[in-house]
């Protein structure tokens, strides 16, 4: 059994989908430590705010202090150069693993991507099982940041669940999103399922209950996850707004899959 989870770390706390969740978990844990880069509102009634750069390993050991639990939402989350992938999202995943194991952190809740599988063909059914194709830099460091939580839960013992996370918006604005949209309601539901479960290394989709999925989702259901929201309210609106770029068309990863793309779709099986 896992220990109670009293104290939570949120990292990217400043970002869209980190801010999100400080505010669905607000007053559900003795302490909401919230970190970022970037400047963040002030603390409230049981938070801390600490500014972090995730490439600083001293400063995240620190971060780290205390906590039962890391919802680990932090560094760039668009593709870009490598420099920038290998700092923020690289760099910094080491440092906060790294801080989780030295500061005894019973578990991480980690912020992967649908496009660390985002070259599987649209017409592919996925599940928990499917391993990392990434469409890009931005992909390959969320691969990346789901092996680092293998090693570490697997050989350290600090529990690892990892949530390719589909598209969390307020509101779907694509056909594709049919397939992937996620409530950010429904993001803190599964974030909390992660936050409770019994487990070891998992790997769930970021996903409302939708109709289209792409993903078989079984297995974060039955770790305690109950989306309540679906993308069906809007799907007279979005589902005539589909890609003109065949490689967009073609795989899971859309935009980020055709960006930089060489050849014909038929390359990737």
């Amino acid at each position: 059994m896992g220990r109670k989870i009293d104290k939570v770390l949120v990292t990217g706390a400043a970002g869209g989908l980190g801010n999100a969740l400080r505010g669905h978990m607000k007053d559900e844990y003795a302490l909401l430590r919230l970190s970022d880069i970037n400047e963040m509102r002030p603390a409230d009634r049981g938070e801390e705010v600490v500014q972090c750069d995730l490439a600083d390993r001293d400063a995240v050991v620190a971060l780290c202090e205390g906590m039962d639990a890391i919802i680990h939402f932090g560094g760039f989350s668009h593709e870009a150069d490598w420099d920038t992938i290998h700092s923020a999202n690289i760099l910094g995943a080491i440092n906060l693993w790294e801080g989780a194991r030295i500061q005894g952190v019973d578990r991480v809740v980690f912020a992967s991507s649908n496009h660390a599988i985002g070259l599987y063909r649209r017409d592919m059914r996925l599940d928990h099982t499917t391993p990392p194709r990434p469409d890009g830099r931005y992909g390959l460091s969320k691969a990346f940041g789901e092996d680092l939580a293998a090693l570490y839960a697997y050989k350290f013992g600090v529990r690892g669940f990892c949530v390719r996370i589909g598209s969390c918006f307020d509101q779907p604005v694509s056909a594709r999103m049919l397939h992937t949209w996620q409530s950010r309601p429904d993001l803190a539901r599964l974030v909390r399922a992660g936050l409770t479960a019994e487990y070891v290394f998992e790997i769930v989709y970021g996903v409302s209950d939708n109709m289209d999925s792409w993903w078989d989702n079984s297995r974060a259901y039955e770790l305690g996850y109950a989306p309540q929201d679906s993308v069906e309210q809007w799907r007279a609106q979005i589902e005539g707004i589909v890609p003109t770029d065949p490689i967009d068309a073609t795989f899971q990863g859309g935009p980020f899959a055709a960006d930089e793309f060489v050849g014909e779709p038929k390359r990737v099986p």
